[in-house]
């Protein structure tokens, strides 16, 4: 049976996740209530798990180095009770190759050598060639949804990313390309960096250390 996580738990990640970000969107993340969300932050805040920020007209949370470890200590103990059979470790394994094809085919979006040198960026000129790396990220989410199907019987925290990373695709599809790379909205990109953040922090691992 799928674990639920609890909220303490989702909390903190939800602002790992984001890396920074409003209240509001870190209720969304994992939709919890925002008056949750604000009391959860709060007792955060006061055993320096978290910190609010302003600047200028923008505010909100991030995760502090005391916050990441206490993230990661719940996070190991969910994992340690929820799946004994290694179906996390294994679905990351399988998740590499997908991680491997996916970067190539956002470089691609974003560059596209020509005379004017090997980094000259994409120009949207070759319609041929964007829809094969359309198609390239469209075989990448098709494998993606199985392998969140593994990771969702374990914890339901996992469910979801399939579904927003096939949206971004859609809206890119539509002649949207910001949609494949942007850091401002739930494109292919950032949907994918969050799954792959969300599970070396489940594991405990660096991406560094990834093989």
């Amino acid at each position: 049976m799928s674990r639920i996580s609890a909220p303490e738990l989702l909390i903190l990640h939800a602002v790992r996740l984001l890396g920074f970000a409003g209240s509001a969107a870190i209720a969304a993340r994992f939709d919890t209530s925002h008056e949750e969300t604000l009391r959860l932050l709060r007792a955060a805040d006061r055993n320096g798990w978290v910190q609010h920020s302003a600047f200028f007209d923008v505010d909100g949370w991030s995760l502090t180095e005391a916050g990441k470890a206490e993230n990661e200590r719940h996070l190991a103990a969910e994992r340690s009770s929820a799946d004994p059979e290694g179906v996390i470790p294994a679905v990351h394994r399988d998740f590499l190759p997908l991680n491997a094809r996916l970067l190539r085919a956002v470089t691609d979006w974003q560059i596209a050598p020509a005379e004017a040198g090997r980094f000259a960026p994409n120009d949207r000129t070759d319609s041929a060639r964007d829809q094969r790396i359309l198609d390239e990220l469209a075989a990448v989410g098709a494998a993606l949804a199985p392998l969140e199907e593994r990771l969702s019987r374990v914890l339901a925290r996992f469910d979801g990313y399939a579904a927003r990373y096939g949206e971004a695709l859609r809206n890119a599809g539509d002649g949207l390309s910001g949609w494949i790379d942007k850091t401002d909205r739930d494109s292919c990109h950032r949907v994918w960096f969050q799954l792959h953040e969300d599970l070396i922090a489940t594991l405990g691992i660096d991406r560094r250390d990834e093989t």
